[in-house]
């Protein structure tokens, strides 16, 4: 069989500057057997001892940054100082995991419910091995925080990085070699879309997807197969609202900035636009004057002017112009933009554009920003909620409560009020879409506990005479279970009362007050249950 290599293209020049050898399938599969034998070791690891050696891994990225952000840039083509920020973004979320793993991690005392004389705890546990596909967009930022949060949480990992973006993958496999001590617990298999199928029907036990809703679907039909979870962050349309009120100057440069940025090949990229007819005309102005300002180019120094860099998948130019095509032949104009010139295309502003147009229903991954007049408010809302997807959103308004309350009604993963895109880098802020945007949770507690599951555990002596739970698998206590259930548990005075008149009224109607102690000391037994179920304070051992 002849190997079949993976090479490294720069997006910006056309040169080839490297290349990979692809993995197998069955080498997919091997690494998948390995590191569930090696989850064993990592996963009975003290949270803390983990945390030591991603600790190393922290330092390995600080201290090849240069080396990290070189190799972005010649990979996607886009700037040096946008690449650092991949880099900043992924340290800052690896640190906060680090100082919070062992409080998100640490075994929980619950309350017992019926079980008066047992303890119950909450543990989560490690998957085993987690499978990781990762995306071009960007190789680091959408590739190692996920990977790191499933280490934290006790998994190996299996990691397959985007065959467009392959000297990347290939540079974080040697970051990881550079820690030993991390080096058997992650497997880097290189290659296209078939390697990613046989990750996933290897199968690993959980799978984390970043890719388009289309990749999505056919992860999700695969893992069916194993009945494999898995957490899928998808595409996106993210709608930006500019109310009446709103900085328009502010909301023109960053709104530029969020729909250009990375050349627009961001999932939260700003992709629509509503503005409020008041302010339309004023706010178009401001975003032709700051989409106009932004410089088109490559380079590899670390102080480059260049904003905007190439298309880095050569496909995504044909969306793009497929996109731009059935905009233009709609009726829609550009104002600024709009033309190719090779690998690259002009960060575009497009206005009269309508939901029947492709530019508007689909995602585009392109530097273009489309803007339509909403009449008010409600408008805005309506038509930023009419779209399969739902990964982000922004609102711009001087009136930060008048801006909540808009974002409430948004059906997006998440809202960012007077600014765009910027909210992906907050650490504990939790990130991830809904509708066909995907499903699941990265970032912070939420992004570390996906990669495990709870168990729990009830220990204590073997079943207690006076225990509730004992009482009710014995038989003849209908009565008193029925009067347990709502003495602990009504919800108006008349249910907690209603047990007590009842007995009281059988036993003294019936001659036999000598039952009126048990009656009472029934009472009291129901009184402890009502304390059980109580609020408790969570305790943790």
């Amino acid at each position: 069989m002849t190997p079949n290599y993976l090479p490294f293209i720069n997006p910006a020049t056309g040169e080839r500057f490297g290349q990979v050898l692809m993995a197998t399938p069955d080498e997919t599969r091997a690494a998948v057997s390995e590191m569930r034998q090696a989850s064993r070791d990592w996963g009975q690891r003290p949270v803390a001892e983990r945390v030591r050696v991603l600790r190393q891994l922290q330092a390995v990225l600080i201290d090849s940054r240069d080396e990290i952000s070189s190799t972005i840039t010649q990979d996607t083509g886009k700037p040096r100082q946008d690449a650092l920020i991949e880099i900043f973004v992924t340290v800052d979320m690896l640190n906060d995991d680090c100082n919070n793993a062992a409080r998100w991690l640490r075994r929980e005392r619950v309350s017992s419910g019926l079980y008066l004389f047992k303890r119950v705890y909450v543990e989560p546990r490690p998957y085993g091995v987690v499978g990781i596909i990762s995306p071009w967009n960007y190789p680091v930022a959408l590739c190692l925080p996920p990977m790191l949060a499933a280490l934290v949480a006790g998994n190996t990992v299996v990691l397959k990085p985007s065959e467009v973006t392959a000297a990347t993958g290939v540079l974080i496999e040697r970051l990881i070699q550079r820690v030993p001590e991390l080096r058997p617990f992650v497997r880097v298999v290189h290659g296209d879309g078939a390697i990613g199928a046989a990750l996933v029907s290897a199968p690993p036990d959980y799978i984390f997807l970043t890719g388009s809703t289309a990749t999505g679907k056919k992860v999700m039909r695969a893992a069916a197969e194993h009945v494999t979870p898995l957490t899928c962050e998808l595409g996106g349309k993210d709608a930006m609202l500019v109310l009446d009120d709103a900085d328009l100057a502010a909301a023109a440069a960053w709104g530029a900035w969020g729909a250009h940025f990375n050349a627009g090949q961001t999932c939260m990229a700003v992709e629509r636009v509503y503005v409020q007819e008041p302010v339309y005309e004023a706010f178009v102005a401001e975003a032709v004057a700051a989409t106009e300002a932004l410089k088109l180019g490559y380079s590899l120094g670390t102080d480059a002017s260049n904003q905007v860099g190439p298309i880095t998948f050569p496909h995504q130019m044909e969306v793009i112009e497929a996109h731009m095509a059935d905009a233009l032949a709609k009726g829609a104009r550009v104002l600024a933009g709009g033309q190719r010139h090779g690998s690259f295309y002009e960060p575009t502003v497009l206005v009269d554009v309508t939901h029947d147009m492709l530019v508007m229903k689909e995602e585009t991954f392109g530097p273009i920003m489309p803007i339509m007049r909403a009449a008010d408010e409600a408008e805005a809302i309506r038509l930023a909620n009419d779209s399969p997807f739902g990964l982000s959103a922004s609102v711009w308004s001087r009136d930060l409560e008048r801006a909540g309350r808009v974002a409430q009604q948004l059906q997006a993963g998440s809202v960012i009020v007077n600014d765009t895109i910027a909210h992906f880098g907050v650490p504990q802020s939790p990130f991830g879409g809904m509708k066909e945007s995907g499903f699941g949770r990265t970032h912070g507690k939420a992004g570390v506990l996906q990669f495990t599951q709870s168990y729990g555990y009830a220990v204590g002596a073997p079943p207690q005479p006076l225990d509730v739970a004992t009482i009710l698998r014995q038989p003849g206590h209908y009565r008193l279970g029925s009067a347990i259930l709502r003495l602990a548990f009504g919800v108006t005075p008349r249910q907690r009362l209603e047990p007590v008149v009842e007995e009281l009224n059988r036993r003294t109607q019936g001659g036999e007050l000598a039952w009126l102690g048990l009656g009472l000391g029934a009472a009291g037994l129901l009184a402890a249950v009502a304390f059980a179920f109580g609020p408790r304070r969570a305790r943790h051992r």
